[in-house]
């Protein structure tokens, strides 16, 4: 009797161990989840946000690379269907990279429109549709949405793939702002806003005015 007692208590001991490794195996293995859960919160936030405050772009110097382009549209405000970049300067340059199947580009568009209609005197908007390299859609997807979010700032697209890399377009899309002498002022990755256009393009605004830069 005695034996059966002990033996009773014996199992019940074990058991209770078995329960106390498993709710520890639990928690821990729901922190390790928590855990995953937020580093793909924060890759995905990452890649739709764009990039913000100081880490907002890469600076650089130099003359940018030249390259031609054709219009969809705006050829009455920049003068010609066929252009290279190289005739476009003289004022500041907001020079976006985008596609026709991009949400995030789609997403900055009205952004873009309303930055145009107020600042299209004093700075030059243009975007480069380069669905075709990124694999984001044809020119007829960039057309559509052109047209679709009526779009009226000039827009056009490029055959030369080697802007990707010249210009580092290493996420869509892409927005590099030239000053009026033809350097780097910024290059942004991600979606914009109005605020961010306001900011960038006020001191490349600045700087044209006190250079007097024939526009």
């Amino acid at each position: 009797m005695a034996r059966s007692s002990t033996s009773r208590r014996s199992a019940a001991a074990a058991r209770k161990a078995a329960d106390d490794r498993r709710r520890k195996n639990m928690w821990f293995g729901g922190l390790g989840a928590a855990g995953l859960a937020v580093v793909v919160a924060v890759i995905v936030f990452s890649s739709f946000s764009g990039n913000s405050g100081s880490s907002s772009g890469n600076r650089a110097d130099g003359i940018v690379d030249n390259f031609s382009f054709t219009l969809f549209q705006g050829e009455e405000t920049l003068g010609a269907e066929k252009l290279e970049i190289d005739q476009v300067l003289g004022k500041p340059i907001v020079l976006n990279f985008w596609a026709g199947q991009c949400p995030p580009c789609r997403a900055e568009m009205p952004d873009l429109q309303e930055f145009y209609e107020g600042s299209k005197d004093e700075v030059t908007l243009l975007g480069i549709d380069v669905g075709q390299f990124t694999g984001l859609g044809s020119r007829r997807d960039a057309r559509n949405l052109l047209k679709e979010l009526e779009i009226t700032y000039p827009a056009g697209f490029t055959g030369d793939g080697s802007v990707v890399r010249k210009y580092k377009v290493v996420g869509m899309p892409t927005t590099v702002f030239i000053n009026p002498d033809g350097t780097v002022f910024e290059t942004w990755s991600g979606g914009l806003n109005l605020d961010i256009l306001n900011r960038l393009t006020g001191p490349m605004i600045d700087r044209a005015a006190r250079e007097q830069v024939p526009s």
